[in-house]
């Protein structure tokens, strides 16, 4: 049984390849979008979708028909960081990603988990929060329908108490140096009855007058 591990890995300024244009690319490219990395999508022929990134100026595309795997990956210049095989030929992915490990790239196998390095859980995303989802692959389609559950449930409120403990957590630095103090007190604003009155009426600008008071204090 593989055991999974969470990480929100940094990828800046990595590169990544993705060997196939089709749905599955696409689906996995998103993983990549909202980070400065070089995505570089390898195929014979590349779908709307991605057509469409690369347009916008968010991906690269080069139109290669895949034979040679080995000398297929040891052409790759310069040698990505991560490749992905998402090819409808599972034979064809699993030889892609056995050459580039033989590189040193990072792999993932979308026909084959135990050949991947790692996995792209359904992210949910709704402003600065990022929730992954993962049946382990056993099952895309459900982990899709909770990540759009789970991006039901978080509400506009919850975001603007992120951005109050993101400012309260630069003004109290100096003002309360020890990071468990901190960390206390910036519970109590949470739970103060008037900020949070102030944030459900999604007012951002009173709660952080409140919450300066509190500080001053």
């Amino acid at each position: 049984m593989v055991k999974l591990l969470f990480i929100d890995f940094k990828v800046d300024g990595k590169t990544v390849v993705v060997v196939g244009g089709g749905v599955e690319g696409y689906r996995k490219i998103q993983s990549f979008l909202d980070s400065p990395v070089e995505i570089t999508v390898i195929s014979n022929e590349f779908s709307d979708e991605i057509k469409n990134l690369a347009e916008q100026g968010k991906i690269k595309l080069q139109q290669t028909q895949v034979s040679d795997t080995q000398q297929f990956v040891n052409q790759l210049n310069p040698k990505p960081d991560m490749l992905l095989a998402v090819t409808n030929n599972s034979m064809l992915n699993a030889k892609l990603v056995r050459a580039a490990k033989n590189v040193g790239c990072i792999v993932y196998c979308v026909s084959d988990s135990e050949l991947s390095d790692f996995i792209l859980p359904a992210v949910a995303r709704v402003g600065d929060v990022k929730i992954a989802v993962s049946t382990s692959g056993k099952s895309p389609a459900v982990a899709k329908e909770l990540r759009q559950r789970i991006e039901r449930l978080i509400t506009f409120e919850d975001l603007l108490k992120i951005e109050l403990q993101t400012y309260l957590r630069r003004v109290l630095k100096n003002s309360i140096p020890v990071q468990r103090a901190r960390s206390k007190f910036l519970n109590e604003i949470l739970n103060n009855v008037d900020i949070q009155q102030a944030l459900q009426e999604g007012n951002l600008c009173e709660a952080k007058e409140l919450a300066l008071k509190l500080v001053q204090k």
